[in-house]
C-alpha cells in the first residue's frame, strides 16, 4: 500500500486541505473508489476506509492481480465534515457538482479539477453515493445511461438491484458522469445510511465491491454469495410525496414487498398529535429508498418503489 497526498489546498484560516489516495497493486489502472464528497458522508468514508483495511489484506497475500492498480480515495471533503456541514464550508457550493473542475476558477472546482486529474485513465470507477434528501436505501448499485458502458457490468456486484438511469443536465458536473465522457465504466453504490455508520449495510457494500473486483479478474476474495441482480430502468420505479408536513412516522421497512393501498409511514401534527396523513403506496413492488428524519415537509419524496 502507497499512501499518497493527490491534491492539496492552502487555507488561511485552517490546516492545509490534503486529499488523500491509498494505492494498491501496480500496473494499469483498474479500479477507483471515491468516498466521501460531502461533509456528511459518514457512511460513503467508513466504507472506504474498511475497503483500504481488506485490500492491505490481499495485498500482503499477494491477491492482487498482476499489472493492476486500485486507488482508494476515503474522503475528499473533511473540511466540511469536521463542522458538521454538507457542502463546502466557505461558499456551501457541492463539489460533486463541479466535474470535470477547472484549475483557475472556484475553490471547489479546483478541487474538483484536482481530484479528476487522478481519477482519469482508470477502467472502472466506483463512487460510493448518497442522496440529496435525508434517508436510507436499500443497498443498491446504480449507473447512468450515457451510452459509454454495459448495464449488465452491475451483476458482478451481486446486489439485489442495479438501476439504470438517464442523466439530467444538472448530472452532467458530477463526477460520475464526467468519469464515463472520459471512458472509465462508472458506477455509484449506495450503501443504506449516509450521515451515521451502518456496519450491516457497510459489510454488505464491502462485499459487493470485492465481488466485483473478483468477477472482473482485478483481486482474487473470497465473498459470500451475492444475489442474482435484476437490471432496471429508473423509470420502473415510483417516488411516492408526502401529502403534508409534520411528524413523519416510517412504518415500512426498507427491502420489504408491499402491495397496492399498504401504509408505509404517518405524518401526524407535531403540536397536537392528530394525526395528519398516511402515505400509502399506489404500486406494489421493493421499498427502496425511506426518508428518515423527524420532521418532513409537503410535497417532500419520502418513498421510492421498485
Amino acid at each position: 500500500m502507497k499512501r499518497k497526498i493527490l491534491f492539496s489546498l492552502k487555507s488561511p484560516y485552517r490546516e492545509q486541505l490534503d486529499v488523500i489516495g491509498y494505492r494498491f497493486g501496480h500496473g494499469k489502472k483498474s479500479l477507483a473508489i471515491v468516498g466521501a464528497m460531502r461533509g456528511n458522508e459518514v457512511q460513503q468514508m467508513y466504507v472506504c476506509s474498511r475497503m483500504v483495511q481488506a485490500l492491505k489484506k490481499l495485498e500482503s497475500d499477494g491477491k492482487i492481480a498482476e499489472d493492476c492498480e486500485i486507488m482508494v480515495i476515503p474522503c475528499v471533503n473533511y473540511y466540511s465534515m469536521n463542522i458538521g456541514k454538507r457542502f463546502w464550508a466557505m461558499d456551501n457550493t457541492d463539489i460533486n457538482r463541479m466535474f470535470p473542475g477547472y484549475n483557475m476558477g472556484e475553490t471547489t472546482q479546483r478541487i474538483a479539477d484536482g481530484i479528476f486529474s487522478k481519477l482519469q485513465g482508470y477502467e472502472y470507477g466506483i463512487q460510493l453515493a448518497s442522496f440529496y434528501q435525508p434517508g436510507i436505501f436499500l443497498p443498491h448499485v446504480k449507473m447512468m445511461d450515457t451510452g459509454f458502458t454495459d448495464a449488465e457490468i452491475m451483476k458482478d456486484f451481486g446486489l439485489k438491484f442495479g438501476i439504470v438511469r438517464k442523466p439530467r443536465p444538472y448530472d452532467t458536473t458530477t463526477l460520475n458522469y464526467n468519469w464515463q465522457v472520459w471512458e472509465t465504466k462508472a458506477f455509484s453504490v449506495y450503501a443504506n445510511a449516509t450521515d451515521e455508520v451502518d456496519t450491516e449495510a457497510a459489510d454488505e457494500a464491502v462485499n459487493a465491491i470485492l465481488r466485483f473486483m473478483n468477477n472482473r479478474g482485478i483481486v482474487s476474495a473470497k465473498t459470500p454469495p451475492g444475489y442474482i441482480t435484476e437490471i432496471l430502468n429508473e423509470n420502473k420505479t415510483r417516488q411516492i410525496q408526502s401529502e403534508s408536513a409534520g411528524m413523519f412516522f416510517r412504518t415500512a421497512r426498507i427491502g420489504s414487498t408491499v402491495e397496492r393501498g399498504d401504509v408505509l409511514g404517518k405524518i401526524v401534527d407535531p403540536f397536537d398529535g392528530e394525526l395528519v396523513a398516511e402515505i400509502r403506496t399506489p404500486v406494489s413492488g421493493t421499498v427502496y429508498f425511506a426518508y428518515n428524519s423527524p420532521l418532513i415537509n409537503a410535497k417532500t419524496v419520502c418513498f421510492k418503489i421498485i
